[in-house]
């Protein structure tokens, strides 16, 4: 299979074709140098003006821009050239054309995919719809604007740089650009707040037309595995959270247990699981615990509950198994620091602290338990959707990284992304040695420390990469006891990177910094370090993706500088200890090898490359299976937004409401009157009361009236037809105009509380689905078809609440502004309230209108007093 891939996707075929394309760009530079600056903003400018006239039928807009993009790029390589002093590359155009493709362009380190991305970006900006750049953080989003903002805008197109705390105005504003750079977490929660507003006004995003993903990986692979989710305050106590943690803290691990070699990356309910010598066992490489029978047993004593997995016990069970999470799994300064009181995440990929984000299900709080800070209250999600879910919105998504070829069959089949690999502009000649392997982390370590030494007494700059804030302050502490100077760059310290970054290629200097990617930023040699070797890179652990140990390598030889390379491993480190360091182990024990004295042979460099593999496969596994779960809840979720955005529009929904009316009648009918069984015992009272609760039909109808009605949908058409009847009477008494507003707001109410009602459900039902797999049932058709009932119910539940609200909604006596000519009584109460003995009614009394012995205003015929007065 690899010799075929090899030959029919042969990356250099690939590459030539797209280099006729440039060859057509260079051409034009001839005639477009000459141009005065206002001549090519006026050439730019009828072009935009033909493109955006060609492009408004979406089956052409392909070719118009194929045929614009010579002349475009041409453009924006001179004006690039007169702004910022820079000439696109041959390989940046090739890789610009790669982009517009909607692929992802993998170009190394120092190549200038920042300066790539302007051509493709000014292309696509022509169909006016406007188009985003995403990047890792938000000083990248704000540098690249203004740095790239300057070719922009010499050629009459607006940009813009999303950031943390703008204002909505501010936003719609910049959504309004041409080009808008912003984080991934901006744009993607933007898009979750403008699917929970209740004006249109209040909406920023505009569409998703074009996007460019900068170190996609990162982006689209690394956080893939974190939904967006906005939460809210959920009413649940946090006082058991200490108490888990006290209960935990007394619990006794288990002594390591051997994993059968052929389970090693099997998933959880494929394992078989040994009983231990303590209270729980841990399973590293699912970062799960479980509780022994002995666990379960000092857990319930200390509960003083007799089961601790009884049903009423549930949160019970939940509160110990994260606090287990918690104190075995969770390790501060490698998954997360306490700053300033809080537990803050720490990006395992990045290093970066991760503000604002917290572990859901309860688990952050029982970190906060455990490190002794203020517990907050537990959060409810009130909208969410995959990193995977959002980009697939986009009508054109590309990417450019340094490091993307490992993950391409993940691109391709969740994004139908695929990757080309661009040339080099300058020949690499980084060089790249093997990994040495030692048998202790003690000796990897003080190798390291010689290492560094040794050539810090030459003035060669080294970069030494560490996988968390704890080995990055575990190894400067070394460096200080040998009065080597240095810098260290990790979560803790983050607010000096972009200063550390720019200082660590200069002679002499010595940078300590958590994981690379995304850094964004590239490290310049200073005066003489050429002559030394250039840039050394150091990896002090191999990371489980292969991913990340290119992007620490790439920080060295960019643009053809010299450079080189080497990882230190040891069989302690957590990728050697958890997957399948014995045998090297073994081997070194036989040859009688000290802790000094490391191996260095491809056949074990090869060994570790295979254990990364498996893992980036496990992972790929995870991020396909959470996906999956989304995309029930995506059909669920644009049904949702589809119906909130045409209310917000402004369409007219009296035809909906009419809907809702119909199938109130149907739905209760079926309830009532089941063709199964014999018509004698058709409920027609209990049918007449239930109608009744959900809208009027008079105070005439008897049951008497259905003996003339022999089939189901002549009853259901005879109560729909009269609540459409007293829908229409409720026109006239509140006029057309307030009912169409009472309509829409009431709508959108009704369905934003019903939906996060149901998230709050599938969050509950994913948390203990996993456990069919133990029935022989697949967990993921269970969850598809229990979702679906669930979400059924909750549009009975809509169509109810809503019919019921507007019927309830009474003119205010009073003198009232144009804008609240009516009152909702109760609505709050009557969402909640629906199916109470009292049918949920929401109308209440207004003095001066209705008599505790007139008719209720509801219509079923009874006294006010006896009805919804009662």
């Amino acid at each position: 299979m690899a010799i075929l891939k090899r030959i029919f996707e042969n990356p250099e075929k690939e590459i030539k074709k797209l280099r006729g394309i440039v060859d057509r760009v260079n051409e034009l530079e001839k005639t477009i140098k000459p141009l005065t600056d206002e001549a090519m903003r006026e050439k730019f400018s009828a072009i935009r003006e033909n493109v955006y006239k060609q492009t408004q039928q979406n089956s052409k807009r392909e070719e118009v821009l194929l045929e614009a993009l010579p002349e475009v790029f041409a453009l924006v390589r001179e004006a690039s050239i007169r702004t910022l002093g820079e000439r696109h590359f041959d390989v940046q155009i090739v890789g610009a054309i790669v982009l517009h493709q909607g692929r992802i362009s993998e170009m190394k380190t120092g190549e200038g995919k920042t300066l790539a991305a302007t051509m493709p970006l000014s292309l696509n900006s022509l169909v006016g719809k406007g188009c985003h750049i995403v990047t890792v953080n938000d000083y990248l989003a704000k540098r690249d604007s203004e740095w790239m903002g300057q070719i922009y805008n010499f050629l009459g197109l607006t940009v813009g740089a999303l950031q943390n705390r703008q204002d909505n105005i501010k936003r719609r504003n910049l959504y309004g650009c041409d080009i808008l750079y912003g984080t991934n977490s901006e744009f993607g929660f933007d898009y979750l707040r403008d699917n929970m507003v209740v004006r249109l006004e209040d909406r920023v995003q505009t569409g998703r037309y074009y996007g460019i993903v900068d170190e996609v990986d990162s982006i689209l692979i690394d956080e893939a595995r974190t939904p967006l989710i906005i939460s809210g305050a959920a009413s649940f106590s946090t006082d058991f959270y200490k108490t888990a943690d006290a209960i935990v803290r007394r619990l006794k691990q288990s002594s390591p247990i051997e994993t059968p070699k052929e389970q090693e990356l099997s998933l959880p309910s494929q394992r078989k699981y040994t009983e231990g010598d303590g209270d729980y066992d841990v399973d590293e490489k699912e970062r799960s615990v479980l509780l022994t029978a002995r666990g379960i047993a000092r857990a319930e004593k200390d509960l003083n509950i007799e089961n601790l997995y009884d049903p009423e016990n549930t949160m019970l069970a939940h509160h110990i198994s994260q606090a287990l999470r918690a104190n075995a799994v969770f390790k501060k300064d490698v998954d997360y620091v306490v700053k300033d009181g809080q537990v803050i995440i720490v990006d395992e990929f990045t290093g970066r602290l991760m503000y604002g984000r917290r572990y859901s299900e309860g688990l952050h709080q029982a970190i906060e338990a455990k490190e002794n800070v203020k517990v907050e209250a537990e959060n409810q999600t009130l909208a969410t959707i995959t990193i995977q879910n959002y980009y697939r919105l986009y009508e054109k998504l590309a990417g450019m990284t340094g490091t993307a070829k490992t993950e391409e069959e993940e691109f391709k089949k969740i994004y139908n992304m695929d990757v080309v690999s661009i040339p080099t502009h300058m020949p690499m000649v980084r060089k790249d040695q093997g990994d040495l392997i030692y048998k202790t982390k003690e000796g990897k370590l003080r190798a390291i420390v010689n290492e560094i030494e040794e050539k810090n007494k030459i003035g060669q700059p080294m970069l030494v990469g560490t996988v968390s804030v704890e080995s990055s302050e575990e190894l400067s502490e070394r460096l200080r006891k040998r009065n080597i100077p240095h810098n260290v760059l990790n979560a803790k310290h983050h607010e000096r990177e972009a200063e550390i970054i720019k200082q660590a290629g200069q002679k002499g200097m010595v940078t300590i910094a958590t994981n690379m990617a995304g850094r964004g930023t590239d490290i310049k040699l200073g005066q003489g370090v050429v002559e030394l070797g250039g840039l050394y890179v150091i990896g002090t652990e191999r990371h489980e993706a292969r991913r990340i140990d290119n992007q620490l390598r790439g920080r060295s030889g960019r643009q053809g500088d010299p450079g080189c390379s080497r990882f230190y491993v040891s069989l302690e480190d957590d990728l050697m200890r958890i997957f399948g360091g014995d045998r090297v182990k073994a081997i070194m024990e036989r040859l009688g090898m000290s802790d000094a004295t490391p191996i260095e042979h491809r056949m074990i460099s090869n060994a570790i490359e295979n254990a990364q593999k498996k893992v980036e496969n496990h992972h790929f596994e995870i991020r396909k299976h959470v996906l999956k779960y989304d995309d029930v809840m995506e059909r669920q979720r644009n049904v949702i937004y589809t119906e909130r955005n045409k209310i917000l529009d402004g369409t007219d929904i009296r035809d909906d409401v009419f809907g809702y009316i119909n199938d109130i009648a149907k739905k209760r009918v079926e309830i009532y009157c089941n063709e199964k069984i014999n018509r004698s015992e058709w409920d027609f009272e209990a049918l007449l009361q239930d109608i009744r609760t959900c809208f009027p039909i008079g105070s005439d109808v008897k049951i008497d009236d259905f003996d003339k009605m022999k089939k189901l949908e002549e009853i259901s058409e005879f109560f729909a037809s009269r609540g459409r009847k007293y829908y229409e009477i409720k026109e006239a008494e509140l006029s057309f105009p307030v009912i169409r507003g009472l309509e829409r707001y009431i709508s959108l109410r009704v369905i934003d509380e019903y939906w996060i009602r149901h998230l709050y459900g599938l969050d509950a039902l994913r948390e203990g689905i996993g456990l069919r797999a133990y029935g022989q049932t697949d967990p993921l058709v269970a969850y598809t078809k229990e979702s679906f009932e669930m979400y059924q119910e909750i549009w009975d539940q809509i169509r109810t609440t809503v019919v019921r609200a507007i019927f309830s909604a009474r003119p205010k006596v009073e003198a009232q502004s144009q804008e609240s000519l009516y009152n909702i009584h109760q609505m709050g109460r009557g969402m909640e309230g629906a199916g109470r003995s009292a049918g949920g009614r929401i109308v209440r009394r207004e003095k001066q209108k209705v008599g505790r012995n007139d008719p209720c205003p509801c219509g079923s015929g009874k006294k006010y007093k006896k009805c919804c007065g009662a």
